[in-house]
């Protein structure tokens, strides 16, 4: 059992954990994930590592409630444990692990729309930890839906809020901000963005046309978290490659949004899965137990 020490609200439908994994937290990376079930019979929940402290042993994550398992986890409280506690699962940022002098020499660009601020923050603290000072760009639709901002702006080398209202920050999208600063002279050598998918999209699309080189993290439905159901698929470029294993980071000037998105939609019926199923053929593992077959 891993006990969860501490359990809060971030913002509106937005909840963070502390949770007890020594073993987890000795190992992981920046852009890694965990996979937690909260009791025997229980779904299996795929959520990114938000933070993590090596000597407490422990590991931060981050949720949404976007069905009946993760609207369960929030009344979840501290005391209570998860039955299973997965991880590190998926590659680590590769930002992580390039040559240290030669990182220190980029201007590396962070951008993250709403919950996808979570992934963002350890990477950028990973960053400060080692003497790199990073912009951050953080997006969301209210001033009250930012989360994580007083840790953010400690770790980031230049801080931007955005609000799609204009209540707080930047007035508009993460991809006006973005333009804004290349246009104020600043260069960038990578942008790493993290979000909803069509945020990573729209953040891609002006990122290529501004000729900046762009790291996605790919965050599609997910089964079992080891490569074998296939349910998080993704097209990159001529590639089949899978999030969980391959991933989940990818260039994202070559990921194919769109299928991702329509993917995302049917897989979220049986006869979507069947048609994903007959469309995908041997690339289609079929193992997640969903699909009405094990091909």
């Amino acid at each position: 059992m891993y006990k969860i020490l501490k359990a809060e609200k971030l913002a509106a439908n937005i909840y963070l954990m502390d949770v007890k994994a020594p073993r987890v937290a000795e190992y992981c990376q920046p852009g890694q994930f965990v996979i937690v079930k909260m009791d025997e019979k229980g779904e299996r929940i795929p959520l990114t590592i938000c933070d993590y402290d090596r000597e407490a042993g422990t590991i931060t994550i981050v949720f949404q409630p976007v069905g009946a398992s993760t609207t369960k986890m929030t009344s979840l409280k501290a005391g209570d444990s998860f039955r299973d506690f997965t991880g590190p699962l998926g590659c680590p940022s590769e930002l992580v692990e390039e040559d240290l002098e030669t990182l220190k020499q980029k201007k590396i660009l962070f951008v993250g729309g709403g919950v996808g601020a979570a992934p963002v923050y350890p990477q950028v603290k990973w960053m400060k930890e080692h003497g790199i000072d990073v912009d951050v760009i953080i997006g969301a639709k209210t001033k009250d839906l930012l989360i994580l901002e007083e840790e953010m702006e400690a770790a980031a080398g230049n801080y931007y809020p955005c609000t799609d209202d204009g209540s707080y920050g930047h007035a508009g999208m993460v991809t006006s901000k973005i333009e804004q600063l290349v246009e104020e002279g600043n260069h960038y050598d990578v942008c790493v963005a993290i979000g909803p998918m069509i945020m990573m999209k729209f953040a891609c699309l002006t990122t290529k046309k501004l000729g900046i080189p762009t790291i996605v993290s790919m965050n599609p439905i997910m089964v079992d978290g080891t490569g074998m159901c296939g349910a998080c698929r993704v097209r990159v470029g001529d590639e089949i490659k899978f999030a969980c294993v391959d991933g989940p980071e990818f260039d994202g000037h070559l990921v194919d949004f769109d299928q991702a998105m329509k993917r995302q939609q049917m897989y979220k019926t049986q006869e979507g899965r069947a048609m994903l199923k007959l469309q995908e053929g041997d690339t289609h593992h079929g193992g997640c137990g969903h699909c009405g077959g094990d091909n």
